[in-house]
């Protein structure tokens, strides 16, 4: 008998769906877009080959017509869902709710050609009410949804193939230009750059620690007469001057010398108290740009890895009794928006939870994003009762971990201000006091001090029981988000600790102390930084945020310093060009206008290739991207980032982008003026004086330290492109063995780095004897996570009073017999080894995994395991693709299973749809 059959994108949505919908449908998956542009030579049609624009895709001398491909690895694939078609009622396209989805439902449209009709439907969670509700509201596939997507898919094509052969030319092979990925590392370049520009400015201010009815509170200088003490934001970035008038700008002595005369002369007085009372609103319930940025300030975890989690939520989870139920909403999404349900239900629930008066009526948020897409819901449980104290046996480490952030932030999103009272204390140091022991400056008379204290007391919780925005700790108590100041009023009088007069109440001056303060230069941009720039000027959209970020990873145009994102000298080039001949194709608001077209064109209200058209070849405002190219090819220079002049020579020293990546010129460059980059080193953090012992440390070439007595061989210590390092011996011509180094530890320059030293760090790994059960070798080490030792395939750590030049074999058997620490999470979780990259297709974040049986790769929706004869550490996302690609197609698994009483089957565990036994 002929059924529905219903194609989702992924393996673990079909699973979930099979649940809701029984034997009466036939459910498979597409695993992601089935055709796309052609992304190599061997992909063109054949059709085409001959086209000047065959590299495209894309008819440049036409209508722009897009030429796809079905790769390889989907063929299979597209061959069963045309078999599954042959004993199908209807097409039912289930791919995701936003233009990406519409887009893939299109191309399966296209590519199956379906004889029998076909309807769109969509739903924002997988719930089965959703499911039931999306059926009875089956719609055709919306043509304007398609053609915004195609005409991002390209653009996008364009302006990358247009503009990488341009950088190919000029900085260095391989790069590559995207429309929003530069604009991307654009923003993290200009923020780099205005820390180098940065200058830092001190400024001194005095605190002072008082105490009253037991409580110790600060209170900090703010005023010297009617001059305002300064602060950072009285001075100039870029020369570290005063530029504010009329504060004063107190230096070190002059802190002291204060500090001294007031505590010579107390008591002081309270000459102010204000208590105003204030409501603190709760946060709109998750986008996925706040849950990102969240997810980053309170877990650490990165956008992929965030968006990974939420689509296993999302998709399904199985939570009891074989019951499989998406727990979350949709998380590609830009709305603040809660349905009629949502709202109904989180009352419900908040009411049962923490009382009537913490909800007053439902809470409707405006979505503030500029160009907010399709209306969505925002991201939030798909059942309220599904706290996540009854999820937490059930759900895996990070799932619960971003669960219970959605929950909580829903839940608080629903709840009442929380009521607080905010004091504001003034304390004032008469005149006479700081004429006894501080120097006023020429020619004025004396002035008062005054410092201020400022607390605030939580009167009525409110949505602070449930959830507060960028805590580090989510249960933090109440008490832990107070600063209670002690009742006191204007008269009182501040004595020193001890003297209060008998009978008299005030508060006592614990200590006053000088402090030192610098301005800071502008931090570096966090992926939760840059997507909130991304999103606040209306670029790129929630389902693209992960894939940028990524992206600019990946082609080595950002590092991670920390949680930072630091711009490599190869992204400054990149910048500098782009910024100086294709000035509006890196222009934040030249992009956030396309994407309003985009917008426009998804309603109806463009033409899509009216669009395409202007961008390539020009309208009456732009010159297009071809001619701007043709223009533009005689002018480009190889680009150069400036760094400085040599004091010593007075020659200019420049970063250049060379064949092997950036190094330092000076002058003209040529013997002894140039030297290579570490790639690891932030641009902002390359001074002159580095700059310039760079250069001359490789003009030195490598430094004889002495021969080592045991061979007889020099020992050299070398600068090179990953840094210092001694080396035993020269490098034979013609020999293929390299001869014995090793990386300079931290503590040590090549400056000052002696013979004896050299020798230590050569001498390791060191072998310090035999273990006495199984008589293999220990050894100790130098590793990349500091110094070991190393028994078989076990290492430990050594502790901070452990020398790895000194240890012996009795400190290494006690070190090696005790528990070995753990640097993440329970051996019940699995551990994320690292991301390797965006799905080219899906666009899933891959990541490694280790897992019982060893390490594989996950795209949230397909495992595979890695072969035995490949390295964790070398896998590629070229390679991890192809193993995604060969297990889709395999048979899956069993599950282990045990007999409960009775006969009855029960699972051993609960798993996330999808993920890895």
């Amino acid at each position: 008998m002929s059924k529905p059959l219903v194609i989702v994108e992924s393996p673990a949505k079909a699973r979930t769906l099979e649940r809701f919908l029984g034997k009466n449908y036939v459910v498979m998956a597409s695993v992601g877009h089935i055709r796309d542009l052609p992304q190599s030579a061997k992909e063109i049609p054949a059709g085409i080959k001959d086209k000047p624009w065959a590299r495209f895709g894309v008819d440049l001398e036409g209508d722009f017509t897009p030429h796809y491909v079905i790769p390889d690895d989907k063929k299979k694939n597209v061959q069963n869902l045309k078999a599954a078609l042959k004993d199908a009622s209807e097409v039912l396209l289930a791919t995701d709710p936003d233009r990406e989805g519409e887009s893939i439902s299109w191309h399966l449209s296209e590519v199956l050609k379906p004889r029998v009709p076909v309807r769109r439907i969509e739903f924002h969670e997988i719930t089965e009410e959703a499911v039931n509700e999306a059926l009875a509201h089956a719609r055709d596939i919306n043509q304007s949804l398609v053609r915004a997507q195609e005409s991002r898919r390209i653009v996008d094509r364009l302006y990358g193939y247009s503009l990488s052969p341009v950088l190919w030319k000029k900085v260095q092979s391989g790069l590559s230009a995207g429309r929003v990925q530069s604009v991307a590392v654009r923003l993290i370049v200009e923020r780099e750059e205005a820390r180098r520009a940065f200058r830092t400015s001190t400024f001194w201010d005095l605190e002072a620690t008082l105490t009253g009815e037991g409580k110790e509170f600060p209170a900090t200088l703010v005023r010297l007469g009617e001059a305002r003490v300064a602060i950072g934001k009285d001075f100039d970035s870029a020369t570290g001057a005063l530029k504010t008038r009329g504060v004063r700008h107190l230096d070190e002595p002059a802190a002291r010398a204060l500090a001294t005369a007031l505590e010579r002369n107390l008591p002081w007085t309270v000459t102010s108290v204000e208590a105003r009372p204030g409501l603190e609103r709760p946060a709109p319930p998750f986008t996925t740009s706040t849950l990102t940025q969240e997810a980053s300030r309170k877990l650490g975890y990165s956008t992929g890895r965030t968006m990974q989690i939420a689509q296993r939520l999302f998709q399904g989870v199985e939570i009891g009794n074989g019951e499989i139920e998406g727990l979350i909403t949709y998380h590609r999404t830009d709305s603040t928006t809660l349905g009629d349900r949502a709202l109904t239900e989180s009352a419900r629930v908040i009411g049962d939870m923490f009382g009537a008066e913490y909800h007053d009526g439902p809470r409707r948020y405006q979505t503030k994003v500029k160009n907010a897409q399709e209306a969505h819901e925002a991201i939030r449980p798909t059942d309220f009762r599904q706290t996540p104290q009854k999820l937490a046996s059930l759900l895996e480490s990070d799932e619960l971990r971003l669960y219970d952030l959605i929950w909580k932030r829903t839940m608080a999103s629903q709840m009442r201000d929380a009521r607080v009272l905010k004091t504001t204390v003034e304390i004032t140091a008469s005149q006479t006091v700081i004429e006894a022991g501080f120097q006023p400056r020429d020619g004025e008379p004396g002035e008062a001090a005054l410092f201020t204290a400022s607390g605030k007391a939580i009167e009525f919780a409110g949505f602070r029981r449930a959830y507060v925005e960028g805590s580090d700790d989510p249960q933090a108590e109440l008490e832990d988000q107070e600063t209670i100041l002690p009742a006191c009023a204007v008269g009182d009088r501040v004595y020193a600790q001890g003297v209060m007069p008998a009978g008299r109440e005030g508060l006592a001056l614990l200590g006053l102390d000088a402090k030192r303060h610098e301005t800071l230069p502008p931090a570096r941009y966090t992926e939760a930084a840059l997507i909130k720039e991304l999103e606040a000027a209306g670029i790129g959209r929630p389902s693209t945020y992960a894939s940028i970020i990524q992206t600019i990873q990946n082609r080595g145009y950002v590092f991670r310093l920390g949680k930072a994102l630091v711009p490599s000298f190869t992204a400054f080039a990149v910048t500098e060009l782009l910024r100086m001949h294709f000035t509006d194709y890196v222009d934040v608001g030249f992009t956030a206008e396309m994407e309003e077209v985009l917008d426009a064109i998804s309603n109806g209200e463009r033409e899509w290739l009216d669009f395409v058209r202007a961008f390539y070849r020009g309208d009456d405002r732009h010159v297009g991207l071809e001619a701007l190219i043709e223009q533009k090819q005689s002018e480009i220079d190889y680009p150069a980032i400036d760094v400085g002049v040599d004091p010593g020579t007075g020659q200019a020293i420049r970063v250049r982008i060379g064949r092997y990546g950036p190094f330092l010129q000076r002058g003209e460059g040529g013997e002894g003026n140039t030297a290579s980059l570490p790639d690891d080193l932030p641009p902002a953090d390359l001074t002159v004086e580095h700059a310039v012992q760079l250069v001359e440390a490789k003009a030195l070439g490598p430094q004889d330290l002495g021969a080592d007595p045991a061979t007889g061989l020099h020992v050299y210590v070398i600068v090179g492109r990953f840094g210092a390092f001694v080396q035993l011996g020269e490098t034979e011509k013609g020999s293929k063995e390299k001869p014995r180094r090793a990386s300079l530890v931290a503590g040590m320059s090549e400056k000052s780095i002696t013979l004896d030293q050299a020798l230590q760090l050569l001498s390791l790994p060191r072998d310090l004897g035999t273990h006495p059960d199984g008589g293999k070798t220990i050894v100790a080490g130098q590793g990349r996570f500091g110094p070991y030792v190393k028994h078989g395939d076990e290492f430990r750590s050594l502790e901070d009073t452990d020398d790895v030049f000194t240890i012996d074999l009795g400190r290494a058997l006690e070190l090696l017999a005790a528990p070995k620490k753990s640097r993440g999470r329970k051996t019940t979780a699995r551990t994320v080894l690292k991301e390797v990259g965006a799905h080219p297709r899906s666009g899933a974040m891959i990541t490694l995994l280790a897992g019982r049986y060893g390490p594989y790769v996950t795209d949230g929706t397909t495992n595979a395991s890695l072969p035995k004869s490949q390295s964790p550490e070398q896998v590629t996302l070229e390679q991890a693709v192809e193993l995604l690609a060969a297990r889709e197609g395999a048979p899956k698994k069993g599950r282990a299973v045990k007999r409960a009483a009775g006969g009855a089957r029960k699972t051993t565990r609960r798993k996330t749809v999808g993920a890895a036994s």
